[in-house]
């Protein structure tokens, strides 16, 4: 059974499924540049795991360091910028991954990042 640990910057609220997306004038969104970038950096540290190969369904357990109470989120709200890189990168459908909250860490002493665990089946 093969685990491996991503380790990612938090950059604020933007990464949140709240507020990843802008408006644009005529009303459509955009996903905020900032996010793109994160996005993009995850996504070339999933590329070398070969996912695909993995055993499905994947089990992705994200947790997470904030510097305080006020910038901290609920991790759910991670979902949706873990996940869709993977299946963008993959092809993997996300009914093929269950999503787990890990530990919600304030401490200040430490800088805010979140910590993505991917775990393959355990069936065979």
């Amino acid at each position: 059974m093969r685990r491996e640990s991503i380790k990612m910057p938090y950059i604020g609220s933007s990464l949140s499924v709240n507020h990843r997306l802008g408006r644009r004038k005529d009303g459509g969104y955009y996903v905020k540049p900032e996010v793109k970038v994160w996005e993009e950096e995850y996504m070339w540290l999933l590329k070398r795991l070969h996912l695909e190969d993995w055993q499905l369904p994947l089990q992705v357990t994200c947790s997470a360091w904030f510097k305080d109470e006020r910038s901290a989120c609920d991790l759910v709200n991670f979902q949706k910028v873990v996940l869709d890189p993977i299946e963008d990168l993959t092809g993997i459908n996300d009914k093929n991954m269950r999503w787990h909250d890990g530990k919600r860490v304030i401490d200040p002493k430490q800088d805010a990042h979140l910590v993505i665990t991917i775990t393959e089946n355990k069936g065979g």
